[in-house]
């Protein structure tokens, strides 16, 4: 059994499952690397639109497997310090790339994201909660900083700093009508609905062409970045030139004009 699994639900939508239900999706060195090359293959996949993020069982994810990670070998190569940065950069990398991926990524989140699941949670572009999901940082409740795999960034520009605060200094756990309330996520769901919504979620995103999609997921993500308004404005500008030029915004006119389905090809 793979520690991550791949499906296609639908075309264009990849579904990404953290498959390691018996342990409630907890990451280990081998499923942190396995699933850093499942991203890296998605990303060169040109025929992916959207990325589904999910987990199998009762849990999203509930982070770091704390009954051994399984990189001890790296102790007599890298000595105790070394091993350690290198787990770090190993987990936050996931994070980061999950985050730059070019395909908007949507969590379902089913159950419980914890610790290394919520960061995976806020590194996605779009996030829904099914009714049992639970959240909380974790980290600091471990004897850690609550400041981990970029949660220090990405949690106080999605709910707030005064919010982020509030949960990464304590490490509470709080439910999914919280995560609502702050703005986590975007809808509360029944279990059974959560896919679906999610793929449906999907099919809004895929009537918009692929490159603007694309470049709309990297300019808001780089504008809470940008020192200023008008630097946001003149990147805008860019953008907007460089979309118009591209074969898929006439046939998103077309198409819209006309009443009917476009017919993209990233061009």
């Amino acid at each position: 059994m793979t520690a991550v699994e791949v499906t296609a639900p639908i075309a264009g939508v990849v579904q990404v499952t953290l498959n390691r239900p018996d342990a409630l999706n907890t990451l280990t060195a081998a499923a942190v690397a396995e699933f850093r090359d499942v991203l890296t293959g998605i990303a060169a996949d040109r025929s992916c639109r959207v990325v589904v993020l999910t987990g199998a069982g009762r849990a999203f994810s509930a982070g770091l497997d704390l009954n051994g990670y399984g990189d001890d070998e790296r102790i007599a190569a890298e000595g105790e310090v070394g091993r350690m940065l290198s787990r770090q950069q190993d987990i936050a990398g996931l994070a980061q790339q999950l985050h730059e991926l070019p395909q908007p990524v949507i969590a379902a989140v089913n159950g419980p994201a914890a610790g290394g699941g919520l960061a995976l949670v806020c590194a996605s572009d779009i996030r829904l909660a099914a009714t049992p999901a639970i959240f909380a940082v974790s980290f600091i409740r471990a004897g850690f900083s609550a400041c981990d795999i970029g949660v220090s960034w990405l949690l106080p520009r999605i709910v707030g700093a005064g919010a982020a605060h509030g949960l990464m200094l304590t490490g509470r756990r709080f439910d999914a009508a919280e995560a609502y309330r702050i703005g986590l996520v975007g809808a509360i769901l029944e279990p059974d609905e959560l896919i679906d919504s999610a793929l449906a979620k999907a099919r809004e995103i895929m009537l918009n062409p692929p490159l603007s999609v694309e470049l709309t997921k990297q300019g808001m993500w780089l504008a809470l970045e940008t020192p200023s308004f008008d630097a946001s404005v003149a990147f805008e500008n860019r953008q907007q030139v460089f979309t118009a030029l591209t074969e898929d915004r006439r046939e998103a006119t077309a198409a819209f004009l006309e009443k009917r389905p476009p017919t993209y090809r990233r061009r």
